[in-house]
């Protein structure tokens, strides 16, 4: 397994210098081929090709995906608080044992729904919390925005729910450039692929019936997350992206700290036009699997009409390729950044209808 794993990851390593630049990245419909010549995407075969170049490109800028021994997930459990319609449990798990370090242990919060709907498993959804210094507590309903307590909602409504910390935030400490990563949101990645792991363990979960949701810092991460694990079979990103040339007039500072991805800076100098990958593409690389998009048009984060590039640059893979244009939802309230109960309701009927 682990030279199976090294051996994909030098492949990868080969093919992500060849990795070309794609300057429209609005217009999905085309790829280049090994001889760099523009080809018209005709096939599913032809997308596969376009797809890898975007999650290699993603690469160069949040650093490769990690080939790392996968450990036990040695989850620890807390104390169970027995709550209406639902128990909420403090765990924490490993993520990954740093070589010659301890292991990386992420905490989270567990809900657990009182009846299971369905005679055997349950669905799962793993719920990313949005910037806020009690990381997971909020999603988790202990705090925060009412408003952003879905892994709460969601075990009312008989999933199971799992909200962890993202790095540095609630009760997480990580130095991930310490540790080799080039950026915090590769760190996530990691971190959130092995929460994967963990809702697919437990026996109250379908292990293909897995989904995300998350809000703003969660909304982008659970693009991400989809995009490198094809576990994750439905979608939910509230206020979480738009196109890059369009997010605070193209000025990418905010996407460049050491919380996000610093090489935008270092190497990108934080310019729209130089980026190896915008969200046009990370949106349309989840097709043809079950997307929904809360996109208030008050956002002051994220530009709306940016979020509607994005959309209607993914439609193009989801109808045409795909035939699955209906699987693309996308909600444009009037509100700001926020995730208003009526499109909560509207996000969890969609997480129902494609996990249950």
């Amino acid at each position: 397994m682990r030279v199976t794993l090294l051996v994909a990851a030098l492949s990868l390593v080969l093919i992500q210098e060849q990795a070309p630049f794609y300057t429209d990245k609005q217009h999905l419909l085309t790829y280049f081929d090994s001889g760099l010549v523009s080809q018209p995407v005709r096939s599913i075969a032809d997308w596969n090709i376009r797809r890898s170049h975007i999650l290699q490109n993603m690469e160069k800028v949040m650093g490769p995906l990690p080939d790392v021994a996968t450990p036990g997930l040695d989850v620890e459990f807390g104390p169970v608080e027995d709550l209406p319609g639902f128990r909420r449990r403090l765990i924490t798990f490993v993520s990954e044992v740093p070589s010659g370090g301890k292991p990386d242990r992420v905490p989270a919060f567990l809900l657990l729904p009182k009846e299971i709907k369905d005679a055997s498993r349950a669905p799962a959804v793993l719920c990313l919390h949005q910037t806020t210094r009690i990381g997971k507590g909020e999603p988790a309903g202990l705090g925060g925005k009412p408003d952003l307590h879905y892994a709460a909602e969601l075990a009312g409504r008989g999933f199971v729910t799992l909200a962890p910390d993202y790095p540095n935030f609630g009760d997480y400490t990580f130095d991930p450039y310490a540790h080799g990563y080039v950026s915090a949101t590769m760190k996530a990645i990691v971190n959130h692929r092995r929460a994967i792991d963990l809702l697919r363990s437990l026996p109250e979960v379908d292990p293909d019936k897995i989904g995300v949701i998350g809000h703003s810092l969660g909304g982008h991460n659970s693009m991400y997350l989809a995009a490198f694990d094809p576990r994750v079979k439905a979608v939910v990103t509230s206020c979480g992206f738009n196109s890059f040339s369009k997010y605070k007039g193209g000025d990418l500072t905010g996407w460049s700290h050491k919380g996000y991805m610093p090489r935008i800076a270092d190497v990108y100098s934080k310019d729209p036009a130089r980026m190896p990958f915008d969200f046009t593409e990370v949106l349309a690389a989840l097709a043809p699997r079950p997307v929904f998009i809360n996109a208030p048009v008050g956002d002051s984060n994220f530009e709306v009409s940016g979020v509607k590039d994005c959309e209607a640059a993914a439609s193009q893979i989801y109808d045409k390729v795909f035939q699955a244009r209906d699987r693309l939802v996308a909600v444009y309230p009037q509100a700001g950044h926020e995730f208003p109960l009526a499109i909560r309701q509207q996000a969890y009927s969609f997480l129902e209808r494609w996990l249950r």
